[in-house]
């Protein structure tokens, strides 16, 4: 979908009275969807899942981003303090249930805001994991709230282009050998033996987990 595209949903949707929020990652792939944000409409909220297990310079990257694209940037924060976050046997969930840390950490406090909104935007795409290629551009997800897809068919390459041609920056971690940035506990740097998993490489190592659950749990009515 291009720019234009884009902002015509977003003025169709504006139009019909519905209320727009956006969830980023703020990696390097969030670049060019945050960039059109800022241009076609910053107050759009854009939230910020801080797990508390962030990198800094991802942090650092975001407030970067917020103040060269204008963007109302708002975070969200688990409801159970990060040091209560153990297992039976008292271990951080991080290192012993990384499923149920997700859901505390990122599902459960954004699901409140579905009842608060219409539509979600967000820069999920279809070469990244085989259940992001089952999305569509437009779907129902929990509580009625429609998920809006505008990066769906963008690839690394479009990523890249658009970054470089608006001469935008990219996160720090990158050039460290990140490839998809997440928790700090749970990413880790590409290598070769990693191809496979494709731009989600570097995930939750040695897992089959492949989603936090924002895409899943939250991605379906």
């Amino acid at each position: 979908m291009k720019r234009e595209e884009f902002k015509a949903y977003v003025e169709r949707y504006k139009k019909e009275g519905k209320k727009i929020f956006a969830t980023s990652s703020f990696q390097t792939q969030s670049i060019p969807l945050l960039h059109m944000i800022g241009e076609i409409d910053p107050t759009i909220p854009v939230f910020c899942l801080n797990t508390g297990y962030l990198f800094p310079e991802t942090l650092a990257f975001r407030d970067q981003l917020k103040a060269k694209f204008n963007l109302n940037i708002i975070e969200l924060f688990a409801s159970i303090p990060r040091s209560m976050q153990r297992d039976a046997q008292g271990r951080l969930l991080f290192t012993s249930d990384t499923d149920y840390c997700c859901h505390i950490n990122k599902v459960e406090p954004l699901e409140p805001i579905l009842h608060e909104y219409d539509i979600w935007i967000s820069g999920v795409r279809a070469d990244q994991s085989s259940i992001r290629k089952a999305m569509q551009i437009e779907q129902e997800g929990k509580h009625g709230v429609i998920r809006f897809h505008p990066m769906l068919d963008w690839n690394n390459k479009m990523i890249y282009d658009y970054i470089n041609d608006h001469n935008l920056p990219k996160h720090p971690l990158e050039n460290d050998g990140y490839v998809s940035i997440g928790c700090e506990p749970c990413t880790v740097k590409w290598s070769a033996d990693m191809l496979e998993e494709g731009n989600r490489g570097g995930r939750w190592l040695g897992q089959k987990k492949t989603e936090c659950g924002l895409h899943t749990t939250l991605g379906a009515k």
